[in-house]
């Protein structure tokens, strides 16, 4: 069905790692109509440190929103008018702090793999027993990592001194992409409205995975001030309205972490699918329902969507893998072994196998389900006969073993193994990355004929938002799946098995080497004798002192 003159349009902005987009897609067919991207330039300014300028962030929006506003002009649509609705799926994690008075970002934003609140995250295990990254997990479903916001917002209340102005001042602002996209495009300064999503907000380290709101004491536990924090809402209804050209009081009604929202453009819909995304980190979800699986194999409890004010939010198990693509630049850019990210699938099809060569890129630690800061990357194996072509395969390999590594925690998790893999991401482009993922896990892969999955997953989610209702294209779970191609495991068993074991030995040579010296608080003998107190018994205390200060203010 091709989309028609007068169908209702969403517009979409897509603001990930690297890219910020806007796209427009068919309401009735589902079908893209137009699109603008716009780089995102990353800064390193030091080792292990990744940065972006919000500012920038917010310019490439907006470049993208007028570009294609411009485009539906030429067509002869009404940006104003024929756009219903706008939907935003962002990076997610990756943390801003504003100043309300002026508008102004407070610091550069820290993006989701920066990995330099290790000490931070040193000085909250000190104060739990046996210093368990786990003990915060059954209030937020989270670890205890660099990885989410809250770290990284208490690394900048710690360390950049107009953060610290802006709090006293109850001037600052903290959010992660899509709060701060939406605060500026529903006025900034002059009445921006200030919130987020539940899948944005459970990734934070800071919002109650039972409630779905700021939990108090876990916001005194990691020092965080309450009134910093966006008000949390669900994942579909109108936030506020855009207030500027070209789609001027368009309604923002729809809010998505970009993986929630390839989730949802994969429509894995019902308890038990799940989709893995492929691009410069590899994201594995598996929706798991109405019910919050708490993971005891690595994984971490997330919220998949909330549909609406009224409806009950469906939850999911999560593994995150830090580097995947971007371990495809590192050997293009590091050591020019490919002149072009193009020539990757025909060099790594030069060799039937790797060679019995395998990479571990755990460039900044590894994710899920190890958690261990202190990986580095590693390369073993290697001989006098080792190419170039062994090395390329075997970081392909490494993407496809990292995902084993999260369907056998699921596995053990949800005790029903997964029978086939939805797959998306510019990777899955990659036709012997795909053979090799079905080959080292056993089971079918499913790859997406969608050009942009995940900006699709927000569109359906805005387009059917209460008071905008237009949606109808695909989204009820008894519709059929998006196109897609399926690639059949070709390995045996045993085949497979040996690979993996091989693959789990070279993992174990990868930990403890980042031996970076221990914080104060990690080796002080007053910490050591708060971490044998039971964690349940910090958290009610940490309670029963925010009441206390709480009844000493009033």
């Amino acid at each position: 069905m091709s989309s028609s003159i007068n169908d209702p349009l969403i517009g979409v902005i897509n603001e990930g790692t690297n890219t910020a987009t806007f796209v427009v897609f068919s309401a009735t067919t589902g079908e893209e109509v137009c699109h603008h991207g716009v780089k995102i330039t990353q800064l390193v300014p030091r080792e292990g440190w990744l940065e972006q300028d919000p500012a920038e962030l917010l310019a490439a929006v907006r470049e993208g929103m007028a570009v294609v506003g411009e485009e539906l002009r030429r067509r002869g649509r009404d940006p104003r008018r024929d756009i219903a609705a706008i939907g935003v799926t962002n990076q997610r994690e990756t943390t801003v702090l504003w100043d309300a008075a002026t508008g102004e970002p407070l610091y550069n934003a820290i993006v989701w793999s920066d990995i330099r609140t290790d000490s931070t995250v040193d000085h909250v295990l000190a104060r739990v027993p046996d210093n368990d990254k786990n003990a915060l997990m059954e209030l937020s479903g989270l670890p205890i990592s660099p990885y989410f916001s809250a770290l990284k917002i208490r690394w900048l209340i710690d360390n950049v001194y107009a953060v610290q102005k802006a709090i006293r001042r109850k001037t600052c602002l903290f959010g992660t992409v899509d709060s701060w996209l939406i605060w500026n495009l529903t006025g900034g300064k002059n009445g921006g409205v200030h919130v987020t999503d539940v899948t944005n907000a459970s990734r934070t380290l800071l919002m109650n995975i039972t409630t779905l709101q700021w939990d108090p004491v876990l916001c005194r536990y990691l020092q965080v001030p309450q009134h910093i924090l966006p008000e949390i809402r669900s994942s579909s209804e109108i936030y506020g309205y855009v207030q500027e050209e070209p789609f001027e009081g368009v309604p923002i009604s729809g809010i998505l972490g970009n993986q929630q929202s390839s989730l949802v453009g994969q429509q894995c819909l019902k308890e038990g699918q799940a989709k893995n995304t492929y691009r410069a980190g590899c994201f594995l979800i598996y929706n798991t329902g109405y019910n919050r699986v708490l993971s005891s194999h690595g994984l971490v409890t997330t919220v998949a969507y909330k549909m609406g004010k009224n409806a009950r939010p469906v939850y999911a198990l999560e593994g995150s893998i830090a580097v995947a693509g971007a371990a495809v630049k590192w050997l293009k850019n590091n050591l020019n072994l490919l002149n072009h990210v193009s020539e990757l699938e025909d060099i790594a099809s030069q060799v039937q196998t790797t060679g019995d060569v395998y990479f571990v890129p755990a460039f900044s630690g590894l994710y899920a389900p190890y958690w261990r800061k202190d990986a580095r990357g590693i390369l073993c194996g290697l001989t006098q006969f080792t190419t170039k072509g062994h090395i390329i395969r075997a970081c392909l390999e490494a993407v496809c073993f990292q995902t084993r590594d999260i369907l056998e925690a699921m596995n053990k998790d949800c005790g029903i193994p997964l029978e086939k893999l939805q797959v998306d991401g510019k990777m899955t482009k990659n036709n012997l990355l795909m053979q090799l993922q079905a080959d080292i896990c056993g089971i079918p892969v499913e790859r997406s004929n969608v050009s942009d999955v995940t900006s699709l997953g927000v569109a359906m989610v805005a387009g059917q938002a209460e008071g905008v209702n237009v949606w109808k294209a695909h989204w009820k779970e008894s519709t059929p799946q998006v196109p897609s191609e399926i690639f059949e495991p070709k390995t045996t068993l045993e085949e497979r098995d040996l690979r993996y074991t091989k693959w789990k030995m070279a993992v174990q040579r990868s930990l403890g080497w980042a031996t970076t010296k221990k914080s104060v608080a990690m080796t002080d003998e007053r910490f050591r004798l708060l971490a044998s107190i039971p964690a349940s018994w910090f958290l009610i205390v940490s309670f029963g002192m925010l009441v206390l200060s709480k009844e000493l203010v009033s």
